[in-house]
């Protein structure tokens, strides 16, 4: 993998955790820095170490579907895609936030945020590449963007609304046609 297309599928992952920290910034009455850097540092491990567990199971599966490898990508990375932008569709204005005051609920949140990571890692195992480098750099864009997240939700609060998972959906199907192209042109 480039290393630009590892930079937009680090971005393309970390847009839910970003989405949940701006949701848990418009939560919080008071930020401090170290409830920021807490629920930064959960959301990085989550999406760092997940892709790298999906590239263990990916990778025992490299013999037998190589020749479909990626086809599997594509379709991995448009379903997780295609549900986030449905998720950013159905998704009510009033619907309530949650302020992760306790370790497990945060883990619950990171975790829910990094079952795309898993599913990417599988398909990175499945198309052979290397998973150190990706899964620093996700881990790396998941802090700065969760960080960044808190602080964005406590200022700007209710004022904007972006849909952020239309944004990483399309990011993660557009990377899904990419791999698709790059390996059909190049085989024939």
């Amino acid at each position: 993998m480039t290393f630009l297309a590892i930079l937009i599928l680090a971005i393309g992952l970390s847009i839910d955790s970003l989405a949940a920290s701006i949701s848990t910034g418009v939560c919080m009455r008071k930020i401090r820095i170290a409830d920021s850097l807490k629920v930064a540092l959960f959301m990085a491990l989550f999406q760092g170490v997940l892709p790298v567990i999906g590239w263990f199971v990916g990778k025992g599966f490299q013999n037998i579907i190589a020749a479909y490898d990626h086809w599997v990508a594509f379709v991995l990375l448009s379903a997780i895609g295609g549900k986030m932008i449905y998720e950013g569709f159905s998704k009510k204005e009033d619907q309530s936030c949650f302020c992760p005051s306790q370790n497990l609920v945060l883990a619950g949140m990171a975790l829910a945020t990094s079952i795309d990571a898993l599913i990417v890692g599988i398909g990175i195992g499945l198309l052979g590449e290397t998973i150190w480098i990706p899964a620093i750099i996700i881990g790396i864009i998941t802090f700065a963007f969760s960080f960044s997240g808190i602080y964005i939700g406590h200022h700007l609060g209710h004022k904007l609304n972006i849909k952020l998972e239309l944004i990483g959906g399309l990011v993660l199907i557009g990377l899904g046609i990419k791999i698709l192209l790059e390996h059909t042109l190049n085989t024939q």
